[in-house]
């Protein structure tokens, strides 16, 4: 195996690290966040750092780089306090890509993707995804150690295609489709290999 200590890792070309380091955690969730600015200018672009903070109340978490430039999703956030998170399927993944640009204008309208609100929710939702979830702002804090900013927010509604809701309550995320990234541009479709047991001291683990 190649070695590389924390010395080479800073050493070695930017470009390089950034990939490098991206790709280091494995295969990572894939929303797009949608937006809308106080002019109604809305927004969509693509996170791979959202994860599940508790269930009660529901909440979620979200990383943002240092806001040392212009960051619309976090702006708007911290505007309006709402925001919408957004599965994406093998159907649209090239324009969930796409929305990364820096347009000028709304991704929705840049790309194709269909621009929906359920609800009177304040934050538009993409039409074609799978999983639509409503969220509102928390709360926001500022990591000392490299300035990156946490982001909280609180699930208000969730949509879901019923072919991937199970009767317990789990997702079937194969049968909706959910694609997955890792690093910054490549893309996956999940494959299952199965669903086990609650492991319990001496108990054998058992496919569900």
């Amino acid at each position: 195996m190649k070695h590389f200590d924390k010395a080479s890792i800073l050493e070695a070309e930017s470009s390089f690290r950034r990939d490098f380091i991206n790709c280091l955690s494995g295969y990572k969730s894939l929303n797009l966040i949608g937006t809308k600015n106080l002019l109604g200018i809305s927004n969509l672009a693509p996170f791979s750092q959202i994860f599940h903070i508790g269930a009660t109340p529901p909440l979620v978490g979200i990383l943002f780089r240092p806001h040392t430039v212009e960051r619309h999703t976090f702006e708007n956030i911290l505007q309006t306090g709402f925001f919408t998170l957004n599965h994406v399927t093998e159907d649209f993944y090239r324009e969930a890509h796409q929305t990364a640009a820096r347009y000028s204008g709304s991704e929705f309208d840049a790309t194709g993707l269909g621009e929906e609100y359920l609800q009177d929710f304040f934050a538009p939702f993409v039409a074609k995804s799978p999983v639509k979830i409503g969220c509102r702002f928390v709360e926001t804090q500022t990591l000392q150690v490299n300035g990156t900013e946490f982001l909280i927010g609180a699930i208000e509604h969730v949509w879901v295609e019923e072919k991937g809701l199970r009767t317990d309550g789990s997702l079937d995320l194969n049968a909706l489709g959910t694609v997955t990234v890792s690093g910054l541009d490549e893309y996956h479709v999940g494959k299952k290999l199965a669903r086990l047991s609650y492991p319990k001291p001496g108990k054998e683990i058992e496919e569900i």
